[in-house]
């Protein structure tokens, strides 16, 4: 592509995150609450829902990749949920230990979790701010 070209982002296809085995992995987010999309195990992927949007959660199962507590600061990916603090109730019956309790923030709550590789994801509410969240 030359300096004189651009292109469009149009949006997210798929956040990808690193497993080491893929049934723990989907057995783990399944617990956590998503659900699964499609599981290719000869490829080594599934795809987990997030909410009624066509991206997802795409688990990639990486040879060799150990469980790691996170590494601090990480990459996180956050998603929206109607209330963060019930999220971290529910995380904790299925026996889900949040990284911390939750906290307040800008917009509402948040909440935030790691799964065995060390991938952290955030559940994040629009309580404080309601006219930026989704609609329901």
């Amino acid at each position: 592509m030359s300096d004189d070209q651009s292109y469009e982002l149009l949006g997210f296809d798929n956040v990808l995150l690193p497993v080491g085995d893929l049934a723990e992995a989907v057995t783990f987010y399944e617990r956590a609450g998503f659900t699964t999309a499609f599981r290719l195990d000869e490829a080594g992927i599934a795809l987990l829902k997030v909410g009624g949007e066509t991206p997802g959660l795409l688990l990639r199962r990486e040879e060799g990749f150990g469980h790691r507590p996170p590494p601090w600061p990480s990459p996180r990916v956050w998603l929206e949920v109607p209330d963060a603090r019930a999220a971290a109730r529910a995380l904790a019956h299925a026996g889900i230990t949040p990284l911390e309790e939750p906290a307040p923030v800008a917009t509402g709550w948040t909440v935030e979790i790691a799964d065995p590789w060390g991938n952290v994801l955030g559940f994040t509410d629009y309580g404080k701010r309601p006219e930026l969240g989704r609609r329901p």
